[in-house]
């Protein structure tokens, strides 16, 4: 489950195919609220469910109208979305870098 303070999303460390199923069907329920940030700083573990779950998210919150950004992405999920050309996509925030 996913809880929210003041716009602010904390995501637990593991994003992975055993774990992003039920934080997708959970949702954003982003309607309303702008903008609304991702914070990735405790995420320790991913696999490639990661960066389909965070393009879901956006795809979520583009339909909604909401504003959302990704912020303190870790340089693991960060090289998977390079891998998969998807970096540039994503909207980051803060000290992330895109750039390799």
């Amino acid at each position: 489950m996913i809880s929210r303070d003041e716009g602010c999303v904390p995501v637990p460390s593991h994003l992975t195919i055993e774990t992003v199923t039920p934080l997708f069907k959970n949702g954003l329920q982003a309607a309303g609220e702008t903008p609304l940030v991702i914070d990735l700083a405790q995420v320790e573990m991913v696999d490639s469910a990661a960066v389909s779950l965070m393009l879901a998210w956006l795809r979520e919150a583009q339909r909604s109208s909401v504003e959302l950004c990704f912020t303190h992405v870790p340089e693991n999920l960060l090289s998977l979305a390079r891998l998969y050309g998807v970096v540039d996509m994503l909207p980051l925030s803060g000290n992330d870098s895109a750039q390799p």
